[in-house]
């Protein structure tokens, strides 16, 4: 028999008609407005779902997402990039909540209480004397520490399988490639009315030299473009060196030869620094000697006809790309003029200026200030500047800690494709390290997730070939 009462049925239809018509009048009256809301609600409650019944997805989504959040900006000017921050922060708290049970062991790995006390070292910085703006330190410090303890917890608690570490490198590589495709569009065929409109606000200057415009595809710049560019390269090339099969060894060939080629288009020096340090990575994890000796000879070889030679110089891209090697080369010269003054002011303040007293954010909070005033284009500068020497020296360790337990795992691994996986990204690691003090690369989008992602896997890797191997015996 029906157990739904008439009466209750009547209301359920009345109120269903009223909001029915609440919401057909709101569209009438507001039209494009309350489409958007409702559009980007049935979006987010997706997506809710989405990593509710499997939490992985919450990193796959913010790695897709943070490739085109600031080309969305672009055309929409809206506050887009808050997206990324939603995916990362809430990932974790809807996940603990999913019927997936959390690999809470995990949390006792040196990874996840270096991590925490590199975030606890940057809430202190908040008491920092020097430092002029407590909101500036609110908005910065997401991508010094916050962002990083979100996405090691989060992979600690949920990254549990090989599989997933291959899935997340091949999405890399797909963004990696419409990245570049879109690069190649801004040179081969020109750029949009939007993109045009973002050059005039400012980055024209860095943008477009000597008439030449850099690709930035849908990504912060020409810098980030690069480097990520350079990292799809490398991370390509080095898997089709893997035990995989012919087919899959020319699509990698492929991709890695287009992100090459955008990297180029970049004008971005420091991204190659991206692919020689990570060539030489590789050579080391290999522990081969015979391939490192070979391997030397043919990357210095390469170093040797850029630095010493002129040929192809008719090509700016290679003629940019040479500039990278010249000591008296005048960008370097005007950098290392700004650590000078840099150094001098900070010789005084080993906690530095305070988090968010540089860059973008200190122009935007404390105006008119020395660290404000003086660009620290490098990752590095821009942790000295902000915590000193202090801070320098634990952000260093770190990075250095876990290279060192990158090489480690890797020699410890059987399994052969996870082995060539965790090559490739741990080189890929080791490459952006270097370039990043050419450029702020590390802690912006995507690079960073990247990054973060890289590190939880080197430490969980060792786990996973254990369990295979246990399965085999």
């Amino acid at each position: 028999m029906n157990s739904i009462k008439p009466s209750s049925t009547l209301g359920f239809t009345i109120i269903s008609a009223l909001v029915a018509g609440g919401i057909g009048y709101a569209i009438f009256r507001l039209e494009i407005l309350v489409l958007a809301f409702l559009l980007g609600l049935v979006v987010l409650l997706f997506l809710v779902r989405l990593i509710y019944l499997k939490p992985i997805m919450g990193i796959y989504l913010t790695l897709a997402y943070s490739f085109v959040a600031n080309g969305l900006i672009r055309y929409l000017e809206l506050p887009l990039g808050l997206g990324v921050d939603f995916l990362l922060f809430a990932s974790p708290l809807i996940a603990l909540f999913s019927r997936e049970k959390p690999a809470f062991e995990n949390l006792n790995s040196s990874l996840f209480y270096i991590t925490l006390f590199w975030l606890a070292f940057t809430i202190l910085e908040i008491f920092n004397p020097e430092a002029v703006s407590k909101i500036a330190w609110f908005y910065a410090v997401r991508a010094v520490s916050l962002y990083q303890l979100f996405c090691v917890s989060f992979l600690l608690l949920f990254l549990k399988a090989k599989k997933q570490v291959y899935l997340f490198t091949n999405l890399t590589l797909i963004c990696c490639i419409i990245a570049a495709v879109w690069g190649f569009k801004q040179i081969f065929l020109g750029l949009d009315e939007w993109e045009i409109r973002w050059l005039a606000s400012g980055p024209v200057r860095t943008h477009v030299l000597f008439g030449v415009l850099r690709a930035f595809s849908f990504l912060s710049d020409s810098g980030q473009f690069g480097a990520t560019m350079g990292y799809g390269a490398i991370v390509a090339f080095l898997l089709a060196l893997g035990p995989f099969t012919i087919k899959r060894k020319i699509i990698l060939l492929v991709i890695g030869s287009i992100s090459l080629y955008a990297m180029a288009l970049s004008g971005t020096r420091g991204a190659f620094f991206v692919v020689i340090v990570g060539s030489f990575a590789y050579l080391v994890a290999t522990r081969n000697f015979k391939s490192i000796i070979v391997g030397a000879v043919f990357l210095c070889g390469i170093l040797f006809f850029l630095k010493f030679t002129t040929i192809g110089n008719g090509n700016y891209q290679l003629r940019r790309m040479r500039t990278a090697l010249d000591p008296k080369d005048a960008s370097l010269q005007v950098r290392f003029e700004n650590q000078l003054k840099l150094k001098k002011y900070l010789s005084t303040r080993p906690l530095g200026g305070g988090i968010g007293t540089s860059g973008s954010w200190g122009q935007r909070f404390s105006p008119n200030t020395l660290l404000a005033d003086t660009p620290n284009d490098s990752w590095y500068v821009r942790i000295w500047a902000e915590t000193g020497v202090i801070g320098l020296s634990i952000h260093l360790l770190m990075i250095l800690f876990i290279l060192y337990k990158g090489f480690a795992v890797i020699f410890s691994l059987h399994d052969p494709i996870l082995k060539q996986y965790m090559m490739a990204l741990h080189s890929g690691f080791a490459g952006i390290t270097v370039a990043a003090y050419g450029n702020p690369i590390i802690g912006q989008f995507p690079i960073n997730i990247i990054i973060y992602f890289t590190w939880a896997a080197i430490f969980l890797a060792s786990g996973w070939d254990k369990q295979a191997k246990a399965i085999r015996n």
